[in-house]
C-alpha cells in the first residue's frame, strides 16, 4: 500500500478539499484508493450504513474514491463541546468526554485504532491519500500528535505541504513549518502546494524558485481560488455567506432563508442543496435583525444544544425567532435545533454539559430529555399522509434518506401531536413534529430530497438529485488539480 500524506501548514488550507480531489482523479485513473484521516476534529459528522460516526469530510472523499465510507477512514473523531471539553468518537463510537489533559489517557488505544485501520484500508487499496490536522509543526504538541507525521512514519509516506496563498504569508508559513520539523520528518515533505491563488501565476514563480533554493522542496501546483463547488465545510466556524445570483435583474425575487450560526452548529453541510439551488438566497446569521425579511428560519443542529440555547436568548435571537413565528413565518428545527424549539430540555446528567433543565422556545408540543446511549444510525421515513408544508409533496410512493446522530430523546407534551414522518421498517416508529408553521424532526439531510426542498421552499420540485450534483462537483474538482500540479509528481505520488 503506497500512502500521500497531504498536511497543512494550518487548519483551513484547504486539505479536506484537496485530499477529495486527489482521491477523485486517482480514482478516474484507475487506481484503487482509499481516504485516511488519523484523527479528525470536526462537529460536521457523517453516519456510515452500519451506524457509526465518522467525519463529513472523509465521508465526501469516500464518495470521490467510488466508495462505500467506513470508520476505518477515519477512526478517531474529536467533537468540541462547551467548556473547553470534546467527546471522543472512536472507531465510531462515544467512549467519553474529556478536556486535552485526560484525552493524553487513550493515546494508546487511539495508536491501535489507527493502526488496525490502516492494515483494514491496505486490504483492499492500493493507495491512501491521508490527510493531517492542524499543523505538524506545533511544536508543544509534537510528541504526542497522532494526526500528522505520526501517520507518515507509520504509513512511510510522501508529504506534500499545503499553504494557503490567499490569507497572506505563505512563503513564511512554509518555510517555517519545514524548519520547525525533525531531520527525519524534514526529508518526507517532497513537495510544496499553494491553494486558493487569485492573479497572474508568473508573478509568482520568483518566489517559489527562492523558496526551493531555501529549503530543497519544489512547488509542485499552484491551485485557483476555486468558488462555488458546494462541497461541505469541514468546520462550521469558517462557514461563510455564499449567495448566488439567481434569475436575473428580471428574474423572480429568491427564497430568503436563514440559518441561525451558533457556536456549535453542527452538521451544517444539511443547507448544501439551499446553497446551491439560485431560487434561494440562504445566510448563516447570528443577528437577529437578520431574522425580519425572511421567509423560513432553520434553527440547525447543535453539539451543545443547552449552551447554544442560552447564546440564542443572549443575543435576542429568540425573540426575533417568536416574532417571526407569530407573523406566519416558517420555522424549522433539526436535531438540535428542533429540541431548542420544545417547551423545555432535561439534562439530569450532564451527557452535553453542567446537568441541568433549560426552557425551551415553546414552539413545539415536545421536550428532550438526554441520556448517555447515543442514537447513530442511518434512517429511512415517510410522511405520515398529515397536511404538512415540510412534507406535502412527499406522497405516498416518496421515502426519505437521511440520518439520525444525537443524544436527547424527543417526546411530545401533548397527546394530540402531529407527526412528521413515520421511519420505514421496524417498528415503524413516529418522527418530528409540525405545529402550523413551525416543525422540527431529528433527521438530517433533509434537502437532499427535491420533494422536501421543493415543499419546505414552496417551490416546483426539481429533479436534481443532490449525490449527482456531488458527483459533478468533484469532477471539476479533479479537473482542477490535473490541470494544476505537475503530472510528474502525480504519477510519483500515484505510483505510476
Amino acid at each position: 500500500m503506497r500512502t500521500l500524506m497531504i498536511q497543512g501548514t494550518a487548519s483551513d488550507a484547504g486539505k479536506s478539499v484537496l485530499v477529495a480531489g486527489l482521491c477523485r482523479l486517482a480514482a478516474r485513473r484507475g487506481i484503487r484508493v482509499a481516504p485516511f484521516k488519523s484523527q479528525n476534529m470536526s462537529l460536521n459528522a457523517a453516519v456510515t450504513s452500519d451506524g457509526l460516526e465518522i467525519g463529513r469530510a472523509q465521508a465526501l472523499q469516500a464518495l470521490a474514491c467510488g466508495l462505500t465510507p467506513t470508520v476505518h477512514m477515519n477512526p478517531i473523531l474529536l467533537k468540541p463541546e462547551a467548556e473547553s471539553r470534546s467527546q471522543v468518537v472512536l472507531l465510531g463510537k462515544a467512549v467519553a468526554r474529556v478536556d486535552f489533559r485526560e484525552y493524553a489517557d487513550y493515546r494508546q488505544r487511539c495508536i491501535e485504532a489507527i493502526d488496525g485501520s490502516l492494515a483494514v484500508l491496505g486490504e483492499n487499496a492500493d493507495l491512501v491519500i491521508a490527510e493531517g490536522a492542524g499543523s505538524p509543526a506545533e511544536i508543544n504538541l509534537m510528541a504526542r500528535d497522532i494526526a500528522n507525521m505520526f501517520v507518515a512514519r507509520r504509513t512511510d509516506a510522501e508529504v506534500w505541504l499545503v499553504g494557503d496563498i490567499d490569507r497572506g504569508g505563505v512563503f513564511a508559513a512554509l518555510y517555517g513549518t519545514v524548519e520547525l520539523l525533525p531531520p527525519e520528518d524534514r526529508r518526507r515533505v517532497r513537495a510544496f502546494v499553494m491553494n486558493r491563488f487569485r492573479g497572474d501565476v508568473e508573478l509568482l514563480r520568483p518566489g517559489l524558485r527562492m523558496l526551493e533554493d531555501r529549503t530543497g522542496v519544489p512547488t509542485i501546483g499552484v491551485v485557483p481560488f476555486l468558488t462555488d463547488l458546494g462541497l461541505p465545510a469541514e468546520d462550521g466556524q469558517s462557514i461563510q455567506i455564499r449567495n448566488r445570483a439567481g434569475g436575473g435583474e428580471d428574474g423572480p425575487p429568491k427564497q430568503q432563508v436563514v440559518v441561525v450560526r451558533y457556536p456549535r452548529i453542527s452538521n451544517h453541510d444539511d443547507f448544501l442543496p439551499l446553497e446551491s439551488d439560485p431560487r434561494v438566497e440562504l445566510r448563516y446569521v447570528d443577528d437577529p435583525a437578520a431574522i425580519a425579511d425572511a421567509e423560513l428560519v432553520i434553527l440547525p443542529g447543535s453539539k451543545a444544544t443547552r449552551a447554544d440555547l442560552a447564546w440564542v436568548r443572549s443575543r435576542g435571537i429568540d425573540a426575533a425567532v417568536l416574532e417571526h413565528a407569530a407573523r406566519g413565518g416558517r420555522v424549522l428545527g433539526i436535531c438540535g435545533g428542533y429540541q431548542m424549539l420544545g417547551a423545555r430540555i432535561v439534562d439530569a446528567s450532564g451527557v452535553e454539559g453542567r446537568p441541568g433543565t433549560s426552557t425551551g422556545l415553546g414552539l413545539l408540543p415536545v421536550e428532550t430529555h438526554f441520556e448517555s446511549t447515543k442514537e447513530v444510525r442511518p434512517v429511512e421515513v415517510r410522511a405520515t399522509g398529515a397536511p404538512s408544508w415540510v412534507t406535502e409533496r412527499c406522497g405516498d410512493g416518496v421515502t426519505v434518506t437521511g440520518y439520525e446522530i444525537h443524544a436527547g430523546r424527543v417526546v411530545p407534551t401533548r397527546g394530540d401531536a402531529r407527526w412528521l414522518f413515520q421511519h420505514v421498517g421496524g417498528a415503524s416508529a413516529p418522527e418530528g413534529v409540525v405545529d402550523g408553521n413551525v416543525a422540527g424532526t431529528l433527521v438530517h439531510a433533509l434537502f437532499d430530497s427535491p420533494e422536501v426542498r421543493g415543499a419546505v421552499l414552496g417551490l416546483p420540485v426539481r429533479d436534481r438529485v443532490w449525490t449527482g450534483e456531488l458527483e459533478a462537483a468533484l469532477d471539476r474538482l479533479a479537473d482542477h488539480l490535473e490541470e494544476s500540479l505537475e503530472e510528474e509528481a502525480l504519477a510519483r505520488a500515484f505510483g505510476g
